[in-house]
């Protein structure tokens, strides 16, 4: 992996907690949908920390004036979710970042030299669908990685390896970093797969109404 890849795993229980409820195999669908969207909101108010631009404000209390900071609105901030499963991440995501603009139809023809955006990817396996995504952010103009912020539950190290030799300056916030893919290219251990594991949560309730 290269070494300016930056990687954040933050150490939070909560989490490690969601991670692990979606790493259970029996994990209602539910559930499982409420851990995607709990590690969207944790990951990205971690990953917006040091990032989101702010200025000082003085504001005047009931007894005194003091000084503040707010976020600069004025710089515009992308949410762009890889579908259907980023989708999920954003849905917790949203309340962290209330005035990002979502791109649900993928990638604007235009996007502001001063744009900030926020990625949003169930997880990394072997790294192509980021990459892809990368690649048609670049023919749009945005080839400074410090831009961008990726989230993902999970990332496998091959994955990570491939990215880092092509986007060396991105910085990833994930979960969790898993080892290997198996000969299927699932990560494992991995959390399954997270389209196919709330489809089980459709297909009961379209049962339960007949």
């Amino acid at each position: 992996m290269a070494n300016t890849l930056r990687v954040v795993v933050p150490p939070h229980p909560l989490i490690a907690h969601w991670l692990t409820v979606l790493r259970h195999g029996d994990t209602p669908a539910a559930l499982y949908g409420t851990g995607l969207e709990e590690l969207g909101r944790w990951l990205t108010y971690e990953a917006v920390r040091d990032w989101l631009p702010h200025r000082p404000e003085t504001v005047t209390t009931p007894v005194a004036t003091t000084e503040g900071r707010v976020i600069e609105t004025g710089v515009p901030l992308l949410a762009i979710p890889v579908l259907p499963g980023g989708l999920s991440l954003w849905q917790g995501a949203r309340q962290v970042l209330p005035n990002a603009d979502l791109c649900l139809s993928g990638i604007p023809d235009q996007v502001e030299a001063q744009a900030g955006l926020v990625l949003f990817l169930d997880q990394i396996a072997d790294g192509a669908t980021l990459l892809a995504l990368l690649d048609e952010l670049q023919a749009r103009g945005v080839e400074d990685a410090r831009r961008l912020r990726v989230i993902t539950v999970v990332a496998a190290s091959p994955g990570l390896k491939r990215i880092g030799e092509r986007m060396p300056d991105l910085t990833i916030h994930t979960a969790c970093i898993d080892e290997a893919l198996d000969a299927e290219g699932r990560i494992t251990p991995g959390i399954g797969d997270p389209v196919q594991r709330q489809q089980i949560r459709s297909a009961s309730q379209s049962a339960g109404s007949t």
